[in-house]
């Protein structure tokens, strides 16, 4: 009868199985159609199905969206402290999305009459939204409604909270995987199977 060997085994077991980092190339080729899709998508959508003619279906859909994709982003940063696969491509597109869904907001914004100062385009949004993101300002577009900065405040507050743990969550996740990436040149090792005696 063949005794259970004291030697550590090859194979994981465990939570470490569910630790192992993902290949580094899976999933990458999709990153730029998604963030490219999702650019597309902002400047095609039409404005006019909401904005200050529907203020309580605009909000709605702002809060609900802003909450989507917050638990979304918490699910991902989970799913990325486990290097499950998938994650880095669902946290940038995400990031990208919460700052076109605040962009959006500032230009739908702009069409109610003393809201923005310099704010024209779908473009001059994104631009103030990434402003915001960055805390810079140039003085070049000017909010002076209580509803466009009550939105200012929401996505300094979102930024802050959700997309700085994200952005620490997918580094984490970057330097894990360059880790765990064997140099250059070299092969990895082979598993050869240790059989007991016969």
């Amino acid at each position: 009868m063949a005794q259970p060997s004291d030697e550590p085994s090859d194979e994981p077991s465990g939570e470490s199985a569910h630790r192992r980092p993902e290949p580094s190339g899976r999933g990458w080729p999709l990153l730029g159609p998604v963030v490219a899709a999702l650019f597309v998508a902002y400047f095609l959508l039409p404005e006019h199905l909401l904005g200050p003619e529907r203020p309580v279906l605009s909000w709605t859909v702002f809060g609900a969206a802003l909450s989507a994709i917050a638990l979304l982003l918490v699910k991902h940063m989970r799913d990325a402290l486990f290097d499950r696969p998938g994650t880095v491509v669902a946290l940038v597109s995400l990031m990208c999305l919460s700052v076109l869904l605040f962009s959006s907001a500032y230009f739908v914004m702009s069409h109610h009459p003393g809201e923005f100062t310099g704010l024209r385009t779908r473009l001059d949004a994104l631009y103030f939204a990434l402003l915001t993101l960055a805390t810079l300002s140039y003085g070049d577009i000017t909010p002076h409604g209580q509803s466009v900065r009550l939105v200012i405040l929401l996505q300094i507050l979102y930024t802050l909270v959700f997309l700085t743990a994200a952005a620490t969550a997918l580094t984490g996740k970057l330097r894990r995987s360059a880790a765990s990436r064997p140099p250059r040149g070299t092969r990895p090792p082979r598993r050869t199977g240790k059989r007991g005696p016969g």
